[in-house]
């Protein structure tokens, strides 16, 4: 664990967790982005939380993507344990509009360079949850609908 330092050499009770913050060894910009309509954003993450790591799975998903592991969390307290991150896949969400993710970027870990991940199997692992292909350059999907310039965001 890191320890942070404070000005005049206070030290703060606060730690930081080792797997809070992943560093990337690979880094893939989707170009061009890849969007998923509503329909697949739902499904997908519908289908990651049931592969969650904390219930069996590799799958970890959040508001910004999904993690991919090595295997489900076996430590205590729903730590890691002997599960280590690959990589994950990185979006906005509700963009261009609501309940659409745009996928910009797909990212391994140097465990995951380590294990054999790529930046596409790391993509294609993701996408696959929901069973939408990739051709290992791009995923074909449907434009998506403009975002309404006179409506406010909120």
């Amino acid at each position: 664990m890191t320890l942070l330092s404070l000005p005049g050499g206070a030290r703060p009770a606060l730690r930081l967790a080792p797997h809070a913050v992943a560093v990337p060894a690979l880094a893939s910009h989707v170009r061009p982005a890849l969007v998923l309509a509503e329909r697949e954003t739902r499904e997908l993450l519908d289908l990651a939380a049931r592969q969650d790591v904390s219930a069996g799975g590799r799958f970890s998903a959040g508001p910004a993507g999904i993690q991919v592991w090595s295997g489900p969390f076996d430590g205590p307290d729903a730590t890691p344990g002997g599960a280590v991150h690959l990589g994950s896949v990185d979006w906005s969400y509700d963009t261009p509009v609501r309940h659409y993710a745009t996928i910009y970027r797909a990212m391994v870990t140097a465990a995951g360079v380590a294990a054999g991940e790529t930046t596409t199997s790391v993509l294609d692992a993701v996408l696959g949850i929901a069973g939408i292909a990739l051709d290992g350059t791009r995923v074909q999907m449907a434009a998506p609908p403009p975002r309404d310039p006179f409506r406010r965001a909120g």
